[in-house]
């Protein structure tokens, strides 16, 4: 491919995002780049930008973000970091959470506030067409189905690519895939929480891209830490967060890890994952460590 971010394919492989927007399978989660609970700016704006930039540099073709982190400045620091954008690179957001506070995420799901919602990423992304836009979370409040039917409503106009869901399941996802195509979902999944597992076969079985999300995260878990840990070790400066990574793109096709960081060192390990190659027994023991 002439496109520059193609110039050096990653072993992890390229997955076609709605079928038409190529990505590199591990890309970037921006929600690192803010303060505790993604509530406030860090401190070091100025390092915010160079992991983004480093990111493009590594590699990375696929950002992810939302509108409920900062809130909105997560956007405002991509455009600032980014804009012009390169040709390739695909920045998906979402829409469906509001941050009275750092420490609450209420749901709002009414069409009116996802319409006003999506208007204002459009703004802060410099951007007149969203390439993903996902719903944050199903609002209790509101029928699922008249919160979907908003984002396809901004599709029709233009306005979004593609559509994706997040912590929904099986159920909500063939519900919103009646009423408008589905690109990706992005659930809590990781190598001790796969109760999204049903959710990600989905996936698979329709080609809808999973991204999970807190994918390194495993709790205090010895014997999983200790298994990581000793198939790291072969690998010589390997750490155990490189092999979850590796892990997860390697369990299925259709895995996008977007793995954040606000550290251009600890970015260029969650990269460097994408190279390595687990054999079968690996991911056997792996997997079985993790309990599951």
């Amino acid at each position: 491919m002439s496109d520059p971010l193609f110039s050096d394919p990653k072993p992890g492989g390229v997955f076609q995002l709605g079928g038409d927007l190529p990505i590199h399978r591990m890309g970037f989660g921006a929600m690192r780049l803010l303060g505790p609970g993604a509530f406030g700016p860090l401190k070091d704006t100025q390092e915010v930008f160079r992991v983004l930039r480093r990111a493009l540099e590594l590699g990375v073709n696929f950002i992810d973000t939302s509108d409920a982190y900062g809130p909105h400045l997560n956007e405002e620091q991509i455009a600032e970091a980014l804009h012009p954008y390169p040709a390739g690179l695909v920045i998906a957001t979402k829409g469906g959470l509001v941050r009275p506070n750092k420490d609450e995420w209420p749901q709002d799901g009414r069409p009116e506030h996802l319409k006003e919602a999506c208007e204002g990423s459009l703004k802060r992304l410099r951007v007149d067409c969203i390439d993903l836009y996902q719903f944050h979370r199903p609002d209790p409040k509101v029928p699922f189905a008249d919160s979907v039917g908003a984002i396809a409503e901004l599709r029709a106009e233009g306005k979004i690519r593609h559509v994706g869901l997040s912590n929904v399941s099986t159920a909500q996802l063939a519900e919103a895939q009646a009423i408008v195509p589905i690109a990706t979902v992005q659930n809590r999944y990781n190598l001790t929480d796969r109760s999204s597992e049903d959710v990600l076969k989905a996936c698979e079985a329709q080609g809808v891209g999973f991204m999970p999300w807190g994918p390194i995260s495993q709790g205090k878990h010895d014997k999983l830490e200790a298994v990581l840990t000793e198939a790291a070790s072969t690998r010589g400066a390997v750490k155990p967060g490189q092999m979850i990574l590796a892990w997860l793109l390697a369990h299925s096709p259709v895995m996008l890890p977007i793995p954040g960081t606000s550290k251009i060192a600890h970015l260029e390990e969650n990269m460097a994952a994408a190279e390595l190659e687990l054999q079968p027994d690996e991911m056997a023991a792996i997997g079985e460590a993790a309990g599951k």
